[in-house]
C-alpha cells in the first residue's frame, strides 16, 4: 500500500473510521485516476472477525452505484489489522464549502446548481433501489476546481427488499430527519431521503438549519411550528405511530416564505413539496428535477459569478456544476506570492475558520 498510496494529512475522524488525504504514486490516467485520494481507514471488528455490517453496506453500495454525482469508490486495500477505502478526493463538503465561501447563505444560482446535483446523484440511487438515509452538508463534497457535487458517506445506505417489513428508526443526523421516523415509523420510504434534500436546500440559503432540534420530541416540535401539526386529514394513521402524542399543540402551518424571505418564489413552492409531513405525498426526486425552478439550469449557461468568466464557452462547463466563487482571495490577491494556488487559499481560509472555532471536520 505505501508504494502506491502516500499519506499526507488527516482529514477527518468519525464513527466508523478516520479519514486521510493521500497522494496517489501511480494514478491509473488512462481512466482518469485522481493524483490526490481521500483514504478512509477501518479497523477490523476483532470481536466478529470481519468488517463491520456499516463498511460491508457502504462497500457494496458504491460499488453498485457509479454516478457522477455519487463519490467514486477507487480502491479496497486489506493492511491488517486495517482495511483502507480509497475514494476521489473533494475540496470540501457542503458545510465547509458554506463555512469558507457563504456564511450568510448562497446566491440562489449556486443554490440551484448544488440542489440539482444533490437530487440527480439521489435519483440514481432510488432508481437502483437504495436510499441514503444519512443525507446532510456533512456527507455532500464539492470539487472546487469544477463545482460538481458528489453525495458521500453511505454508511447508513440500505438497498430496499419487497420482503423486508421494517427498518431501524435510527437514521439521519437529528436535524435532516424525516417527521415519520421521528415519530417511531419503521415502514419508510426513500421518502426520508427528499425529507433531507429539502432541510439542506432551506440551509442554504440562511447557512442555518432549519429544523435545529436538540431532541427527537423538540426537533418534532420545531416541525410542527413550522409546517401545522399533522391531522388524520392531511396524514392518515399519524394519531396511530408509535410516538405519537396528543398533547402536541395544534399548530397552523406557517407560510414558508416568511420563514425563508430571500427565497425565490418558485424554490419555495419546490420546497413546500419536498417537505409534506405526509411521505406518501412527498415529491420524489426524479420529479423534483423536472420541476420549472430547474428551468434555467436546462436552457442556459452556467451564472459564473466574475463578468469576464461569463463570455466564456458553454461547453467548458457542464451546466449543473457550482459556479466557483471568485473573491479576491481566490485570484490569490491580499495573500503572499507564490500562496495563490487553490489548495494554499483553501488552507488559509481554513485556518482563520479553526481560529474562529469553526469546525472543519469531516
Amino acid at each position: 500500500m505505501k508504494a502506491k498510496y502516500e499519506v499526507l494529512s488527516m482529514l477527518g475522524e468519525g464513527a466508523y473510521g478516520v479519514v486521510y488525504k493521500a497522494k496517489d504514486n501511480a494514478p491509473d490516467r488512462l481512466v482518469g485516476g485522481p493524483q490526490f485520494v481521500a483514504m478512509k481507514k477501518v479497523r477490523m471488528d476483532e470481536y466478529q472477525k470481519g468488517l463491520s455490517p456499516t463498511m460491508l453496506r457502504e462497500v457494496g453500495v458504491l460499488r453498485r452505484l457509479q454516478h457522477e454525482n455519487i463519490v467514486r469508490l477507487v480502491n479496497v486495500i486489506r493492511d491488517s489489522p486495517n482495511l483502507w477505502l480509497v475514494f476521489d478526493h473533494m475540496d470540501y463538503d457542503l458545510k465547509q464549502y458554506m463555512d469558507v465561501h457563504y456564511p450568510h447563505g448562497m446566491p440562489d444560482e449556486q443554490i440551484k446548481a448544488c440542489v440539482q446535483q444533490i437530487l440527480k446523484g439521489v435519483a440514481f440511487c432510488h432508481s437502483h433501489l437504495v436510499w441514503h438515509r444519512d443525507l446532510k452538508p456533512q456527507n455532500v463534497l464539492i470539487d472546487e476546481r469544477n463545482g460538481q457535487v458528489k453525495l458521500a458517506d453511505f454508511g447508513l445506505a440500505r438497498p430496499f427488499q419487497a420482503s423486508q417489513k421494517v427498518f431501524t428508526n435510527e437514521v439521519v443526523t437529528l436535524w435532516y430527519r424525516a417527521p415519520e421516523i421521528l415519530l417511531g415509523q419503521k415502514k419508510y420510504t426513500a421518502a426520508v431521503d427528499m425529507w433531507s434534500i429539502g432541510c439542506i436546500f432551506a440551509e442554504l440559503v440562511t447557512h442555518k438549519p432549519l429544523f435545529p432540534g436538540d431532541s427527537e420530541i423538540n426537533e418534532l416540535l420545531k416541525i410542527f411550528q413550522c409546517l401545522g401539526t399533522p391531522s388524520p386529514d392531511d396524514w392518515p394513521g399519524v394519531r396511530t405511530m408509535p410516538r405519537y402524542l396528543d398533547v402536541y399543540e395544534r399548530w397552523t402551518a406557517t407560510d414558508l416564505k416568511s420563514v425563508l424571505p430571500r427565497m425565490h418564489d418558485n424554490a419555495v413552492r419546490l420546497l413546500a413539496r419536498m417537505l409534506v409531513l405526509w411521505p406518501d405525498n412527498r415529491l420524489e426526486a426524479r420529479e423534483a428535477l423536472q420541476d420549472e425552478y430547474f428551468v434555467s439550469m436546462r436552457e442556459q449557461s452556467p451564472g459564473l459569478t466574475s463578468s469576464e468568466d461569463n463570455h466564456a464557452s458553454a461547453s467548458s462547463t457542464p451546466t449543473d456544476l457550482v459556479p466557483v466563487p471568485t473573491t479576491p482571495e481566490a485570484k490569490g490577491e491580499g495573500t503572499e506570492q507564490g500562496d495563490s494556488d487553490p489548495q494554499t487559499v483553501r488552507s488559509h481560509k481554513l485556518r482563520r475558520l479553526e481560529q474562529n472555532g469553526a469546525s472543519t471536520g469531516m
